[in-house]
Formats: C-alpha cells, sequence, structure tokens
C-alpha cells in the first residue's frame, strides 16, 4: 500500500528532524560550558521543533495502525 510507504517516509523525517534538534542543543550545551555563555541556540524554537517531530511521528504511526487495519479487514471480507 502506498499509504505505509508514505507514513513510514515521514516517520523518518521526523526522526531525523527530533534527532538534528537533540543534536544542537546538545551541542550547544557542551560549548556553553566551555564559554560560559548560553550559545547560539534558541531553546524554545528547538524544544518547539522537538514536540512537533514527536506529534508528525505519532500521526504517521497512526497512520500505518489504520492501514494495517484496513488491510485487515479486506483480508477478513475475502475468506
Amino acid at each position: 500500500m502506498q499509504a505505509l510507504s508514505i507514513a513510514a517516509a515521514g516517520m523518518m523525517a521526523a526522526a531525523d528532524r527530533l534527532q538534528a534538534s537533540a543534536q544542537r542543543v546538545a551541542s550547544a550545551g557542551a560549548q556553553a560550558e566551555r564559554a560560559e555563555t548560553l550559545g547560539d541556540v534558541d531553546y524554545v524554537q528547538e524544544r518547539a521543533g522537538q514536540i512537533s517531530a514527536a506529534t508528525d511521528f505519532k500521526a504517521n504511526a497512526a497512520v500505518i495502525r489504520t492501514a494495517d487495519e484496513m488491510t485487515g479487514a479486506l483480508l477478513n471480507m475475502k475468506v
């Protein structure tokens, strides 16, 4: 099903965005320890992006779950 591949790609994109944001925050934290500054990272924007990525991941997981249920229902009809 095309919905499964689209949802899987969406989950991968969301996971990549979350990982990139986490790396930026961790890198800024390490720089801040060395230089005793807050760094160049907007922590509020990063957290909002992390929440958005998590929500996108959950939505795509729901699409996969629904497509799986629909496939199961279709198979049950044919039997």
